[in-house]
């Protein structure tokens, strides 16, 4: 397919988060900060999930591919907007802006939410039927639940950028946004956007309201299973493990349902900006601190780790 289309459009011109110049090197600082935790936090955690057997089980194997996954997504789009607070001017090529779109939109958009949505039931099989564990979350179910959500995911990003390629872009350039997502484009268009909109409007449907609810009909039944625990210790462990994975799901649906299931028309694009900032910054920052700092077999993998580097 031409990525140039048939659009007399050939670059865009990235807006960023805000237009207020005292604030552009205070948010460049916050965000680099933002963006270097990311990329230390998860690639440290798929270093020590790599380096230690003892974390070679289905939960961890899944925890790894969720690093992959922030780590990637985050670098999609974190280098285009930092520029934005330094330049005056952050161009984006048709083509550069139609890949970030499509990359954006394979790991956020699908393949985020199904392994969020795989952890949950990982978790429910181990709480409420730890005796059937390793037969249920076998190696081979796992593989199979890994690739479905990397399929899933790259079936929705074709989805999302052929329907973009198809539409023209006449003489308006500027993204009112600090990357190239679907609604600041679909702006943009001179022609019919109803097919798109119907697009964002099912594939988002789905991957956030299926995801979410059977994320919390798990957490329901694990709840459930926990309360009806004798040990004090096991109840203990089970709600740190959990709670630590609902703080990651609510942000990222939460944040994700406000900024597309919502009318077209509501909200402005300075809130579906600051919005997008905790699905696309706070979360990816969040969950390798949100999963090693609750979690004790991790800290004890870390310890055991830097302690064989420095013997």
């Amino acid at each position: 397919m031409d990525l140039e289309n048939d659009s007399s459009v050939t670059e865009f011109i990235l807006a960023g988060l805000t237009n207020q110049p005292e604030l552009q090197f205070p948010l460049f600082l916050l965000f680099l900060g933002i963006y270097v935790i990311t990329i230390v936090g998860n690639l440290g955690l798929i270093t020590l999930i790599s380096m230690n057997s003892q974390l070679h089980t289905p939960m961890y194997y899944f925890l790894f591919n969720l690093s992959f996954i922030d780590f990637c997504y985050s670098s999609v789009f974190s280098p285009k907007m930092l520029m934005n607070f330094v330049s005056k001017e952050n161009i984006i090529s048709y083509s550069g802006c139609m890949a970030q779109l499509s990359f954006f939109c394979f790991f956020f958009f699908i393949s985020e939410c199904c392994m969020l949505t795989i952890m949950a039931y990982d978790h429910y099989v181990a709480i409420c039927n730890p005796l059937l564990y390793h037969v249920t979350m076998s190696h081979q179910v796992c593989s199979w639940l890994l690739g479905g959500a990397y399929v899933m995911g790259f079936a929705g990003a074709m989805a999302h950028t052929g329907c973009m390629l198809r539409l023209s872009f006449c003489d308006a350039n500027i993204i009112n946004h600090y990357m190239c997502d679907i609604l600041p484009l679909l702006q943009l268009s001179c022609t019919s956007t109803y097919v798109n909109e119907l697009v964002v409007f099912i594939v988002v449907g789905i991957n956030i309201i299926v995801p979410s609810v059977t994320i919390f009909t798990s957490y329901a039944l694990i709840l459930s299973s926990i309360l009806s625990m004798s040990s004090t210790e096991g109840r203990s462990k089970a709600f740190s493990t959990c709670s630590s994975h609902l703080i990651a799901v609510a942000l990222f649906f939460g944040s994700g349902s406000f900024m597309y299931l919502k009318p077209s028309s509501s909200g402005s694009a300075d809130q579906d900006k600051v919005s997008s900032v905790f699905y696309t910054n706070v979360g990816p920052m969040l969950n390798p601190l949100i999963y090693s700092l609750r979690n004790k077999d991790v800290q004890l993998s870390l310890r055991k780790t830097v302690r064989r580097m420095f013997s």
